[in-house]
């Protein structure tokens, strides 16, 4: 049946521009360097939150003016923005300054090119985007995965080919980046940021944190990433046509020597954009609701992580403070994509242990609870985590191979996902097509 199984991805038009690119290989970058003094590194973008609008960050060691040479066929427009310094926590406390600049005034679905930089410190290769479409009647293409390290980043080159053959509107990373971004005084973190500039210098590269990104409260993941919203890159949403995206964090559950502020904010902050997004006339408009987030509330592996426990931290919250299960049941959510075990898991339709199908034949036609998928399995030093002998009721599909997830928004009714085996030459091993007819609060009956 494998065999038989045929992609829809045939990608959006391919980027084309005058773009001289090495592909960087996925074996670990040197990190013996520093940045060199105002040249930029790290390139990437993220959604601003606006089809007219793109968010660029990179990082140097010297300070000097953020700015962004662009537009369609040239370099004729000019965007200003700033730059914060950056102290890393290790002995060395290594500083660099990240730059942020917001382009403004894009036309939806035109293509850029861009340079970053500045006249004194130089300027980065020159770079192609292609800005968001407007409105709700188009069809995303996305790339999901966690877990990929500066080692053994086994998917990172099918998909820098993928990337710049034009396949995906958006890379979501579910968290662990780097292994770590702090190791060697941030150097690694240095090192694979340069890695994914390939991938993420070309189309947004959302993100939201890992357990690997907790050392000096975060301040890596913090400081080197640029989500819409400004909350510190931990907890956003953004709209992208049929769809309300959300990245948040499992890791307030758990690194509660930070404070427990970030837990209860976060709750509160994700009731409150749940409700906005499930209101009729929003739901009307974006109909998925989809989230990210690092740690799973449910996984068939066998290292005792949390999602190994019945009552996981993330299903049912932390000494008194609420988990998230409850309120996504209540909200309706359709897809939640999770990372942190490094294997890839499909679940049934569940909530609370129980399989809500929808039918025996399609169970994930008008399914009566969310769609879980683990993706964790992009490569990394640790390599794989292994499974319990039997799996349960609630896991549909279990792999080991080295891969990531591609979903598509075909329209307000049909959302199709499957997952590639690198080691499988990029074979696609798993899909499914989710087809919910109404999209709304789940009911037990």
């Amino acid at each position: 049946m494998i065999g038989r199984m045929r992609s829809v991805f045939s990608g959006r038009a391919a980027i084309t521009a005058v773009v001289f690119v090495a592909v960087v290989s996925a074996s670990p970058v040197s990190v013996e360097r520093d940045i060199y003094g105002g040249w930029p590194q790290q390139v990437h973008l993220s959604y601003a939150g606006s089809a007219s609008e793109m968010m660029v960050t990179w990082s140097t060691s010297n300070k000097t003016d953020s700015v962004v040479e662009y537009g369609e066929g040239g370099l004729a427009k000019t965007a200003k923005g700033s730059s914060v310094e950056f102290e890393d926590g290790g002995d060395e406390h290594r500083v660099q300054y990240i730059h942020r600049v917001r382009l403004t005034g894009l036309t939806p679905g035109h293509t850029y090119m861009y340079h970053c930089g500045s006249v004194e410190g130089g300027w980065s290769d020159l770079y192609v985007f292609t800005a968001m479409k407007d409105g709700t009647d188009w069809s995303p293409s996305f790339a999901a995965f966690g877990d990929m390290g500066n080692e053994n980043a086994q998917s990172l080159s099918r998909l820098q080919g993928e990337t710049q053959r034009g396949m995906y509107d958006f890379i979501l990373h579910v968290g662990d980046f780097a292994y770590d971004m702090d190791s060697e005084n941030a150097r690694v973190g240095d090192a694979f940021m340069n890695q994914i500039q390939s991938i993420a210098a070309y189309v947004p590269y959302m993100t939201c944190v890992g357990n690997h990104e907790n050392a000096y409260n975060f301040s890596n993941y913090v400081s080197r990433f640029s989500m819409p919203g400004g909350v510190q890159s931990l907890f956003y949403s953004f709209n992208v046509g049929p769809a309300h995206i959300i990245g948040f964090s499992t890791e307030v559950y758990f690194y509660i020597q930070y404070g427990l502020k970030q837990m209860t904010e976060q709750y509160k902050w994700l009731e409150q954009d749940l409700m906005e997004a499930a209101k009729p006339e929003n739901r009307k408009q974006r109909p998925w609701i989809i989230t990210m987030g690092h740690r799973p509330m449910y996984c068939s592996n066998n290292d005792h992580d949390d999602c190994t426990r019945h009552e996981s931290v993330v299903r049912k919250g932390h000494i008194g403070y609420p988990g998230v299960e409850d309120l996504f049941y209540k909200y309706g959510v359709d897809l939640e994509i999770w990372a942190h075990e490094h294997t890839y898991e499909r679940l049934w339709p569940v909530y609370d242990y129980k399989v809500y199908n929808g039918s025996l034949a399609a169970p994930y036609t008008n399914p009566k609870a969310p769609v879980h998928i683990i993706t964790g399995s992009a490569g990394c030093r640790e390599r794989h985590d292994g499974w319990i002998p039997n799996p349960p009721a609630w896991s549909a599909l279990r792999n080991s191979d080295y891969g990531y997830t591609r979903f598509k928004l075909h329209n307000s009714t049909h959302l199709y996902l499957e997952q590639v085996s690198d080691d499988k030459d990029g074979q696609v091993i798993d899909s499914i097509w989710v087809i919910k007819d109404q999209h709304g609060p789940y009911s037990r009956t």
